[in-house]
């Protein structure tokens, strides 16, 4: 058994380029994980946390460390702050995080849309297709591990829940057959403060992927708060090592996909430019500030997880 927990940064609302807080990506991603691994996993991801937020240590309840989210937007902010020691902090944090991935034999995947100046989006349709998307990648990723796994989304509301899921319900039970028959059921729902996979989801959706696609996509934005230059450092570090815990297969075409997949609607680039070496060796890491309280748009293209295409 294998689980998948899903999170989303950003909207389809239509962008501005006028307005500096208006949001040029959409990402909806997350990362799967053996079952033999969760409870590992968790316990890393609480240490984790009580590492970089040194007064969780003395929160009584264990319920109580689970339910306190350290929050993808409040890293993402931490970028942006002129201290140097800040940006270090975070840097420090998510390079812990991805170890935890890497040691709990995780896989991330994503789907990343790139918005064009003034142009509306379906934003249910744009939700839609990504979960179903990746919902294939993962039934790609059970099938040659002959398990079963089960998504958990990060729950929304409900209207938005129903619609959410209904294209994966379809292609399980249509007349036509199960079109993800390693996928005993639809995609679930969750909410982060319970679920500690959603809230690892939520740090790898907006703290390294949504800021590096805005950056390296829609870096032209003079002066808009979500491409940030100093977001290229978040793409240049964490970047190359998410990339290598893609899950990427071949389709009935020859074609690779899975893993990452960007669908650029701005410049047509391909996923690929997520992918540059780190352009300066890393920081040392410190620990983590104080927190403050459809269709694509364009054709996807996504990036190989290794330079020799698997056999």
């Amino acid at each position: 058994m294998y689980l998948c927990y899903l999170d989303e940064s950003g909207t389809g609302q239509v962008l501005n380029p006028a307005v500096i807080d208006s949001v040029p990506v959409m990402v909806i991603g997350g990362f799967t994980v053996p079952e033999s691994q969760v409870k590992a996993l968790a316990w890393d991801f609480i240490a984790l946390k009580k590492k970089f937020r040194p007064e969780l240590r003395k929160r009584p309840t264990l319920s109580q460390v689970v339910h306190h989210e350290i929050k993808g937007e409040t890293v993402r902010k931490c970028f942006r702050r002129p201290g140097r020691n800040q940006r270090r902090m975070a840097h420090g944090f998510l390079d812990h995080l991805l170890t935890i991935l890497e040691q709990r034999d995780c896989t991330v995947m994503a789907r990343i849309w790139v918005k064009q100046d003034g142009v509306s989006n379906d934003d249910a349709a744009m939700y839609a297709s990504a979960v179903t998307a990746l919902c294939a990648n993962f039934e790609h990723y059970l099938a040659e591990r002959s398990g079963s796994g089960i998504a958990v989304l990060d729950s929304r509301n409900p209207s938005d829940n129903i619609g959410n899921v209904h294209c994966v319900t379809t292609r399980k039970f249509s007349k036509g057959g199960d079109r993800m028959p390693h996928l005993p059921e639809s995609p679930v729902f969750g909410h982060s403060n319970t679920h500690l996979g959603l809230q690892i989801a939520d740090l790898l959706v907006s703290a390294v992927l949504a800021p590096a696609a805005a950056v390296t996509y829609a870096g032209d934005l003079t002066g808009n708060v979500h491409c940030h230059p100093k977001f290229a450092e978040v793409r240049d570090r964490h970047l190359p090592r998410i990339g290598k815990l893609q899950h990427r297969y071949q389709s009935p075409t020859g074609k690779w996909t899975g893993g990452i997949v960007v669908s650029d609607a701005r410049g047509h680039q391909s996923a690929g430019k997520l992918f540059a070496p780190a352009a300066t060796a890393p920081d040392t890491p410190l620990g983590f500030p104080a927190q403050t309280s459809p269709e694509d748009l364009a054709t996807a293209a996504s990036f190989p997880r290794t330079t020799t295409p698997a056999p």
